[in-house]
């Protein structure tokens, strides 16, 4: 009897960690669809597993974290020989969402992402400062490994730090997004209207971008803008990963704006345009949301202050003000 309660308090989190580690290396294996090789190393310019990794440890606990290293080792696996180097690329995947998740709690970051210092602290601490782990310890162990010449170090390094800091920042606020998102009721028909003219426009700008010859890019913010103004990071989140696919797509073939560039100019402007955009929509979004909440606040202690105004003199709270005869 022993054994099967014990049974049972395991399963669950097996399950969570087979399914963290299932989901980590799908989302690899897409990720990997736009992969490029730099000095002989294979990176990618959006690495979703770290945003995935990132949203889990955030939701379900720091309990998740065995789901993350054996995805990294599934993903590793299938694209180099199994050795040494393995387990320290397996640590540097695994140790930098951790110490993202570490740093985030410490600050008292909230899922919620309802507040300027939450976004800022996603963009500054789990994706600027927790993914230079990853970074460092993954190029360094190609490069002992040998793998690597002596001068592709750094653009190695900077190529998979980026792409891992993108997985963050375009992903995280994504799936965090949607564990709030319920099937809106009530809703007026302009806003539907609204939401389905935004998506139209998200995509024609992000087409008309991506494959003309001429730099159109920054086309892309009003819309992105747009967004976080009327929709907050409910319809900002999914612009900019709508964007960032289809801007990553023409600089991997380097179509488009992209047409005539070398491998680390397409990849420079390709990663300079995602996180400007992501960076957009999400510090706008979360300062959007916050003066949202404070006005409710005010509203709701207005309302408050009324029922004891009513309370004390009845029928005071509804007199005209300024009273008839005040100047002011």
């Amino acid at each position: 009897m022993v054994r099967t309660e014990e049974l049972r308090r395991l399963a669950p989190a097996v399950l969570t960690t087979l399914g963290l580690a299932g989901v980590y290396y799908a989302s690899a294996r897409i990720g990997l669809l736009e992969q490029v090789v730099i000095s002989g190393a294979v990176v990618t310019p959006l690495w979703p597993p770290t945003g995935i990794s990132l949203s889990c440890l955030l939701l379900l606990g720091l309990r998740t974290w065995p789901g993350i290293a054996l995805g990294t080792l599934a993903v590793v696996a299938t694209i180099n020989p199994l050795d040494v180097s393995v387990l320290g690329i397996m640590a540097g995947n695994t140790l930098a969402p951790v110490c993202a998740f570490w740093m985030l709690r410490r600050v008292g970051f909230r899922t919620a992402l309802d507040r300027l210092r939450d976004g800022v602290a996603l963009v500054a601490l789990g994706a600027f400062a927790g993914m230079l782990i990853s970074a460092t310890l993954g190029t360094g162990m190609l490069y002992l490994k040998g793998a690597l010449p002596g001068g592709g170090f750094w653009r190695t390094w900077v190529a998979w730090w980026v792409g891992d800091a993108m997985g963050i920042l375009v992903i995280t606020p994504l799936i965090l997004v949607c564990r709030t998102i319920r099937w809106p009721r009530g809703v007026p028909g302009y806003r539907w209207a609204e939401a389905a003219a935004l998506l139209v426009a998200t995509v024609a700008v992000a087409v008309m971008a991506t494959r003309s010859e001429l730099s159109l890019l920054f086309l892309v913010f009003p819309v992105i803008v747009w967004a976080a103004l009327r929709f907050q990071l409910a319809g900002a989140a999914p612009c900019v990963l709508l964007v960032s696919v289809l801007v990553i797509r023409a600089a991997t073939a380097r179509t488009g704006p992209f047409e005539g560039q070398s491998l680390l100019e397409a990849m420079v402007n390709l990663q300079a345009l995602n996180a400007s955009a992501a960076l957009t929509a999400l510090l706008l979004s979360a300062i959007v949301t916050e003066q949202n909440t404070i006005r409710r606040k005010i509203e709701q202690a207005c309302g408050e202050l009324a029922d004891v105004v009513d309370r004390l003199a009845p029928g005071e709270s509804r007199r005209r003000w300024p009273p008839d005869g005040d100047p002011t």
